[in-house]
């Protein structure tokens, strides 16, 4: 069973270092090893692309056994992937940033990533850790490097101190939330906007103005949510670990939101994150349990009944 060849799955965007990114992959957050190797290979089989994880999630060694045996299944090559990982919060710092990566390459069974992420912006260490990914960039051994959770103000504070722009910035982003502000700032730099929990979990999957807009283009709320986000160029990562609804989320390309329609889920934000800096301990580098696992306070699975 495979998508089309004209599938969104195909479309990539340029980023600002002339990096080409798929605009539509697979998330992994929360999956266990078992179900990461289950869902990337089934991913990368029905021509998915980009895959997402993290140190955090704990499924290094999962996904990369998903995209040995999806590569295997398919007969494609490790170039024609997009693997995006990130540095954990307890790793930042510039020489520890250097050992984790080499720890990371090892679970994922990869010679360099495409992509890697400072996880959350740790006060005190961002500046750092973004100068060992530079590193890592200059080395060749990362093909973009990018940021993920920066607020403006910490991203600014990352452009003045640094030298390599981020490509991208991982956002919480989804209908309920849609980071208007911060777009602005990224805007003007030239980051692209790529977004965890695209779907905004059951409050956004809920949402009356969805469901009715769901049934008028006889599609799931999943894929109205992310077609709206390709037709604004934002990149998305839904996550699954079931095969139907793999394949369900990347069947956008034979529809359109028109942009009357569009806008009305423009007009749903509350600018209403589930997971911020107030969530972790970790944010306050004097706190003595400063640097610590982030909670998984809130799932964004898209396992979800319509």
């Amino acid at each position: 069973m495979g998508i089309m060849a004209n599938s969104v799955l195909a479309q990539r965007i340029t980023l600002n270092n002339g990096s080409r990114m798929p605009r539509l992959g697979l998330g992994v957050w929360k999956a266990s090893n078992t179900d990461a190797y289950r869902s990337v290979s089934q991913a990368i089989q029905h021509d998915y692309r980009l895959i997402d994880t993290a140190k955090q999630y704990g499924n290094e060694s999962g996904v990369g056994a998903g995209i040995r045996e999806g590569l295997l299944e398919t007969g494609l090559n490790r170039k024609d992937l997009f693997v995006t990982t990130k540095v954990y919060n307890g790793d930042q710092g510039y020489d520890s940033t250097l050992r984790a990566f080499d720890d990371t390459l090892k679970q994922l069974q990869l010679q360099y990533l495409d992509l890697y992420l400072i996880h959350w912006p740790v006060d005190g260490k961002y500046i750092d850790t973004w100068r060992a990914l530079e590193q890592l960039y200059r080395d060749g051994r990362v093909r973009a490097i990018g940021v993920s959770n920066f607020d403006a103000q910490r991203l600014s504070d990352l452009l003045d101190k640094t030298t390599i722009t981020p490509v991208i910035n991982q956002m919480e982003f989804n209908p309920l939330n849609q980071e208007h502000d911060l777009r602005e700032v990224m805007q003007l730099a030239g980051i692209q906007l790529e977004a965890w929990s695209p779907l905004g979990g059951g409050a956004a999957l809920n949402q009356p103005v969805l469901q009715q807009l769901a049934a008028k283009y006889h599609r799931s709320v999943a894929q109205i949510i992310l077609r709206w986000d390709y037709q604004q160029d934002v990149i998305a990562i839904p996550k699954s670990v079931h095969l139907e609804r793999i394949v369900e989320n990347s069947q956008l390309g034979d529809f359109e939101l028109s942009p009357a329609d569009a806008q009305v889920i423009s007009d749903l934000d509350q600018e209403k994150r589930d997971l911020w800096y107030d969530n972790f301990a970790w944010h306050n580098p004097n706190d003595p349990q400063a640097i610590q696992d982030f909670v998984s306070g809130w799932d964004d699975t898209a396992e979800y009944h319509q």
